[in-house]
C-alpha cells in the first residue's frame, strides 16, 4: 500500500497580504492587486500585482531585523512565507526543501556586467534552505507556470517514494523589468485588469507572490488523528498528480488541449475520481486567448463543464512559478471555509465551449478539488486534493 500523502499547512506572501488570513478576507471582499505599476523606464505603467516594498521590508523586519540588507526583495518574500511554517517543526536528515521558481532574482542581472552568483536558481535555493538549517540538498523544480503545481507533484512522489519522510515547499517569483519586457514583447499584457475567459479579454497581467506548504506523509489506520500532529490544524490529501507535455509550441498552447486533458485524466485516474465527484476546478485562466480557449476544450473533454471553475489572475496577476503552489493554498481556504470565489472581472462567455465560471461568492460543499495549470513550451500538470 502506497503511503497517504497530505498538505498540513500552508502560507503565502502576496500584494493582498502577508498571511492567508489577511488574503483570505480580502478575497471575499473582492480586493484586487491588480492596478498600474511603472516598471520599465521610458514606458508607459502597464497593469500588474506588485507588492508595496515599504510594507513588505516592513513585516520583513518583524521576524529578521537583524538580517534586512542581507537578503533580495525575492528571498525576503520566500523567508516570511517559510517562517510560520518552519518555527512549529523539526527539520530532519529526512525532510526535503523544495523550491518552485521561474526567473528567482533575474533582477539581480539589471545593469551588472557579470553574471552575479544569487541569479542561479540553485544558489537561491541554498541561500533559504541553509538559512532555516535544511539537511537535504534542495530541490529545485523550474518548468515554466505548472512549477507551482508540479513541486505539490514532487513532494508526493518522492516521500512515497521513501526518499524523505515530509517535505517543505516553497514557490516564488517577483515583478521584474526582464519578465515584464518578454511578455510585451509578443503582446500577451493585457490592456486593463485580466478578465479570465471573457469575450473582452486581451491578455495577461504579471504578478509576483510567494507560498509555501508542508507535505507529510501518514498511514491513517495506524495513527489517530490527535498523534498525527499537534500543530495540523487541517489535512487535504493529495490524491493524484500528473504533469504532461504535449510540445505544441515554445509559446502557444495546444488547440486540441491533448496535454491539459491528459494531465487531467492521469491525475484522476490515480485519485480514483469521476467527474461527477469534483466540487470545484482551480484553473490557469491567464486571459489570454489561447489559454483559455484551450483549458475550455480540455475540460469539455473530461466532461467538467459543469463543475464551478475560477482563476484567480484577476486578484493576483499570473504570479508564474508561485502561482499554482498559491492557487492551490487558495483552493484548500474555500474549502476549509466552503466558499467559492467569484473569477474576478468575467462578465460574459468568450471561450467557444461552456464553463461553469463561477460569478459572485457562493456558499459550497468542497471535498475534491482539482488543480490545473498550463505553461510555456507545452507543459501542463493536474493535481487532485481532498478534504479531510
Amino acid at each position: 500500500m502506497s503511503k497517504e500523502i497530505y498538505i498540513t499547512d500552508y502560507n503565502c506572501v502576496t500584494p493582498l497580504g502577508f498571511n492567508v488570513d489577511s488574503n483570505w478576507n480580502a478575497l471575499l471582499e473582492g480586493q484586487s492587486g491588480v492596478a498600474l505599476h511603472k516598471i520599465i523606464d521610458n514606458q508607459d505603467a502597464f497593469y500588474a500585482s506588485m507588492s508595496d516594498s515599504d510594507k513588505l521590508n516592513e513585516e520583513f523586519n518583524r521576524f529578521f531585523a537583524q538580517h534586512t540588507n542581507d537578503f533580495t526583495r525575492l528571498e525576503k518574500m520566500l523567508l516570511l512565507s517559510l517562517q510560520p511554517l518552519v518555527e512549529k517543526r523539526t527539520v530532519s536528515e529526512d525532510t526535503a526543501f523544495i523550491l518552485s521558481t521561474t526567473k528567482g532574482n533575474i533582477s539581480q542581472l539589471k545593469n551588472q556586467s557579470k553574471l552575479p552568483e544569487g541569479v542561479y536558481l540553485s544558489k537561491l535555493a541554498e541561500k533559504i534552505a541553509d538559512f532555516f538549517g535544511f539537511k537535504t540538498k534542495p530541490i529545485i523544480v523550474s518548468n515554466a507556470c505548472v512549477s507551482g503545481v508540479m513541486a505539490i507533484s514532487v513532494a508526493k512522489n518522492m516521500i512515497q517514494a521513501g526518499k524523505y519522510k515530509d517535505a517543505f515547499v516553497i514557490a516564488g517569483d517577483e515583478l521584474s523589468e526582464f519578465v515584464i519586457s518578454g511578455f510585451n514583447s509578443f503582446q500577451a499584457i493585457g490592456s486593463g485588469p485580466c478578465q479570465p475567459y471573457d469575450k473582452d479579454r486581451d491578455g495577461i497581467n504579471i504578478g509576483e507572490a510567494a507560498a509555501a506548504v508542508y507535505i507529510t506523509s501518514c498511514h491513517c489506520e495506524e495513527q489517530s488523528d490527535e498523534a498525527i500532529s499537534q500543530n495540523e490544524k487541517f489535512r487535504f490529501k493529495v490524491l493524484g498528480d500528473s504533469a504532461v507535455n504535449d510540445a505544441n509550441h515554445i509559446s502557444g498552447p495546444s488547440r486540441t488541449g491533448d496535454g491539459l486533458y491528459a494531465s487531467i485524466k492521469n491525475a484522476m485516474t490515480e485519485a480514483k475520481v469521476s467527474s461527477e465527484q469534483i466540487d470545484f476546478i482551480s484553473a490557469h485562466g491567464t486571459a489570454t486567448l489561447y489559454n483559455d480557449e484551450m483549458e475550455a476544450i480540455a475540460f469539455n473533454r473530461m466532461d467538467l463543464q459543469h463543475i464551478p471553475l475560477n482563476s484567480m489572475k484577476g486578484y493576483y496577476g499570473h504570479c508564474l512559478g508561485a502561482s499554482g503552489l498559491l492557487e492551490s493554498i487558495i483552493s484548500m481556504e474555500s474549502a476549509l471555509h466552503s466558499i467559492l470565489i467569484p473569477s474576478k472581472n468575467f462578465k460574459e462567455m468568450g471561450v467557444t465551449q461552456p464553463l461553469n465560471i463561477i460569478k459572485e461568492n457562493q456558499t459550497a460543499d468542497i471535498k475534491y478539488i482539482l488543480k490545473t495549470a498550463s505553461g510555456f513550451g507545452g507543459c501542463n500538470a493536474a493535481v487532485v486534493l481532498e478534504k479531510c
